[in-house]
């Protein structure tokens, strides 16, 4: 397609394809993908672009992941995406509304869960007049809660949940991970440069689990001097 590009997904030898007038992958899928203990059968939840099925792919314990898409453009690109890399028989895009994931998956199906939600409530801000953009900003297709409850139904016991979002939402996230079994364990705060608050906040929450949070160090993305830290130049060149 015209607007259409190639690149190779961080870290690893895969292409992906991106469109320069839709909603692309971000630094957030990169961080959860790096932060994600996956392993078993895996599931993403608004998939996107399908960069996160990409980057977790070769990892030992991964059997097959799954991406769950709902607009239909995006969910074509990505599946192009998987099919250009060879991979359609360990990774399987779907064009589905996840809140209605019970009719494809049983309960308690997967190992591990990951999901990069829209981080802006509905009516919170401004929505961008193109769709695309607007589905990937803001709760419109689905909200936070949405998304871990339908982690809780899809998770076996002592599955687990990694989740990107907002700092700001901590309070949301932390009500709905325990309404749906989902005790959070790990948290990891992300830095923009050492002397500005958190942007983001990479959660690992595991169903069924014991209360025991443990605070990772932070995430720092930019040195003073605007330059990344040796620890991004390592997650976005691991191979």
């Amino acid at each position: 397609m015209v607007d259409e590009r190639i690149d190779i997904v961080p870290g690893t030898k895969f292409k992906i394809i991106q469109d320069k007038n839709s909603f692309s992958y971000g630094t957030d899928a990169i961080f959860i993908s790096d932060f994600a203990k996956a392993k078993g059968l895996v599931i993403d939840l608004g998939t996107g672009s399908g960069i996160i099925p990409l980057r977790l792919i070769e990892k030992k314990k991964v059997k097959k992941i799954y991406g769950i898409e709902i607009q239909k453009e995006v969910f074509d690109r990505a599946k192009r995406s998987i099919k250009l890399n060879g991979l359609e028989e360990r990774i399987e895009i779907l064009n589905m509304d996840l809140k209605k994931i019970d009719e494809k998956f049983p309960k308690a199906h997967f190992d591990t869960v990951i999901s990069k939600p829209p981080y802006l409530k509905a009516g919170g801000a401004v929505i961008n007049k193109r769709e695309n953009f607007a589905i990937s900003r803001h709760e419109i297709s689905c909200n936070l809660e949405d998304i871990i409850k339908t982690s809780g139904y899809l998770l076996k016991p002592q599955g687990k949940l990694f989740l990107v979002h907002r700092p700001d939402r901590l309070t949301d996230i932390f009500m709905n991970l325990r309404k749906y079994g989902i005790e959070p364990k790990r948290i990891r705060f992300v830095y923009p440069k050492p002397e500005r608050p958190p942007n983001l906040v990479l959660i690992e929450g595991v169903k069924g689990g014991r209360a025991d949070l443990k605070f990772l160090k932070p995430l720092i993305v930019y040195n003073k001097d605007s330059t990344y830290t040796e620890e991004i130049y390592k997650i976005y060149d691991r191979k």
